[in-house]
């Protein structure tokens, strides 16, 4: 028999709500600035997806990553990717013990880092396709399959990935099918001056206090069912589709630079990914249904590890974040309103 959960009440709704917002807090009094993406790591949480983080070394991407599994009560596991990291060292191997009373000898699976619920996939891209392609069972289906055995891995479950864009020495391009499972693709900046003298201040000082949990893993389940049950009309969903189509280089609605310059557009999951982040920025902003505005305001870390561009547009300096942004400006929302 299948358990169904209750809807939240509206005083359920308010306090895990709220939650969310002392879980941001909280990891701002260790993470200045950067506040944007944090927003942006925190959506992808909530609407139940994976992140990868990309930025240069020094951005705290790591220590970001870190604070906000601190800050929720989960079991938390780094992997450090490297160019000897095996599948077995993600996923776990099996050992063979013996029995010392009867002399018999059995197989038993040692489970890998990979069960736990945030793991953090540090360097992603320092690992060869052949060990990358251990996370895609576990970021799609949630479980792992070893041994023979498919084993369920522990809800909720996320995958944090950083990853570094300017070091190419030893690193391998993530698969395409392997980007795709990511929800968000979230850039980060260096700080503005200011936000930079803070990060001085608070790093050469006292050691930093721990932060304190203020998030249970069955109230991040809450949360993200709170999520999917936010209602988002049927303009919404069309809006999110037809940015969705426009980045594909022969729909009629692409505007012309895509047309010219991209090789292969967003794929369906996109389209899921606009939809769910959209739902996760109106639920903390307060609001029950979805706006055009929460769908722009996600469409570029959702759709920017999903446009390919061609070689016509690496040889002009034309990257995929350009071509979001024509899309965005070429498709009207459905209200009418200021497009981006």
């Amino acid at each position: 028999m299948t358990l169904v959960t209750p809807p939240a009440t509206q005083p359920e709704r308010e306090a895990l709500i709220a939650a969310a917002a002392r879980l941001r807090a909280e990891v701002q009094t260790r993470i200045v600035g950067q506040g944007a993406v944090l927003d942006e790591l925190l959506l992808a949480i909530l609407a139940g997806g994976h992140a990868l983080l990309v930025g240069v070394p020094g951005l705290a991407k790591t220590l970001m990553i870190k604070s906000v599994a601190e800050a929720m009560r989960l079991d938390f596991r780094r992997i450090q990717f490297t160019p000897d990291l095996v599948p077995s060292d993600i996923t776990g191997t099996e050992i063979m013990e013996e029995d010392a009373a009867t002399g018999q000898r059995r197989f038993r699976f040692v489970r890998g880092p990979i069960f736990a619920n945030i793991v953090l996939a540090d360097e992603i891209n320092r690992t060869p396709p052949r060990t990358q392609a251990a996370l895609l069972e576990a970021m799609q289906e949630h479980r792992v399959t070893a041994g023979g055995e498919t084993m369920r891995l522990p809800e909720p479950f996320f995958v944090l990935a950083t990853q570094n864009p300017i070091e190419q020495e030893g690193t391998y391009p993530l698969p395409e099918a392997q980007l795709d499972r990511f929800l968000f693709d979230i850039r980060i900046d260096y700080p503005d001056e200011d936000a930079e003298v803070a990060i001085l201040r608070a790093t050469t000082g006292a050691a930093p206090r721990p932060l304190a949990p203020v998030l249970e893993g069955d109230e991040v389940l809450a949360l993200q069912r709170l999520v999917r049950d936010l209602p988002a009309a049927e303009p919404a969903l069309r809006y999110a589709a037809s940015i969705v189509r426009a980045t594909r280089p022969d729909d009629p609605k692409a505007p012309p630079a895509v047309k010219q310059y991209a090789r292969w557009g967003a794929g369906p999951r996109a389209g899921q990914a606009l939809i769910l982040g959209a739902k996760a920025h109106a639920m903390l902003d307060g609001r029950h249904a979805v706006s055009p505005d929460d769908i722009r305001r996600v469409a570029l870390p959702v759709l920017r590890h999903r446009v390919l561009p061609n070689f016509a547009a690496e040889a002009e300096g034309i990257g995929p974040e350009r071509l979001v942004r024509d899309v965005l400006a070429s498709i009207a929302p459905p209200d009418g309103g200021v497009r981006v």
